[in-house]
């Protein structure tokens, strides 16, 4: 099983639990920053938002049967009063839990079921090669994304917007074109930054977004495929390769890296996938 798998089924088991993202992640074998990329590499959606979507299901079949005690709901669901989980349940479904249990019907509602998982890899991945990296001062064009809403879904925009404007980023080094993840956090928010090695960031136009890479060792993957199909490859990595290899990630900047060979236009010529490892 891989981390994603294992999360989902000890997610499943401890529904009525009170959960946290570290006894996940040590069920999983993996750091919670390694669970919280692999789990919504693997699935679309943060795993911490998964059992929340999962506890209010549940709470939402039990009303629609007819449960009389919503405190009872929001206790077994986790949350602290009957306010935080009728506000959270209204959130997500867009009507009360009182409505839901007078109407008796779940039909509308956007009920999030168990996500069942093939182990199988999803494709012929690579050894890696390995490589340090010097320090690398990064600029380009930003966005943060979430891996619950398609996270990453408007990338292949972000790329044609730093195309556009790639000529006004000063103090540019080499002809490298990076997109990095970074700053991410427990809820599945990161940023993606399109961009090139720069020397300084003091005349960095304040339009443009910077991350400072710091020197790391990486496990270097190769995507010789076309750019649409680069998911597959990710996931592979964080939830096969890196389980099975014994090493951590290390909590810094992930990168892909487009030489010349590379073409924008196609989406043809292959990149590479740098993971910090240590």
């Amino acid at each position: 099983m891989n981390p994603a798998q294992k999360a989902l089924w000890y997610v499943e088991g401890h529904l009525s639990d009170a959960l946290t993202l570290d006894e996940i992640a040590a069920v999983a074998g993996v750091s919670r920053f390694h669970l919280v990329r692999a789990f919504a590499e693997a699935t679309g959606m943060p795993v911490m938002r998964y059992v929340r979507t999962r506890r209010l299901t549940k709470a939402a079949r039990a009303l629609a049967k007819g449960a009389p005690d919503i405190l009872t709901l929001a206790l077994d669901a986790d949350y602290g009063s009957h306010e935080a989980f009728t506000r959270a349940f209204r959130d997500h479904f867009g009507v009360t839990p009182e409505s839901v249990r007078a109407a008796t019907c779940l039909d509308k509602l956007r009920l999030q079921e168990p996500i069942m998982m093939d182990s199988t890899p999803a494709t012929n991945l690579q050894p890696p090669r390995f490589a340090t990296a010097k320090a690398l001062l990064v600029a380009g064009v930003g966005e943060r994304y979430n891996h619950c809403d398609n996270g990453g879904a408007n990338i292949p925009n972000q790329w044609h917007q730093f195309h556009q404007k790639v000529g006004n980023i000063p103090d540019r080094v080499g002809n490298i074109a990076y997109g990095v993840c970074c700053n991410g956090d427990d809820s599945g928010n990161f940023d993606y930054i399109a961009g090139v090695e720069v020397a300084d960031f003091s005349d960095l136009p304040r339009e443009f977004s910077r991350v400072r890479i710091p020197e790391q060792k990486y496990a270097v993957f190769s995507h010789a495929e076309h750019i649409s199909t680069i998911r597959r490859t990710v996931s592979a990595i964080w939830n096969h390769w890196l389980p099975q290899s014994g090493l951590k990630v290390a909590d810094a900047p992930n990168f892909e890296r487009y030489d010349e060979k590379f073409d924008p236009a196609t989406g043809n010529g292959g990149l590479e996938i740098w993971v910090p490892v240590q």
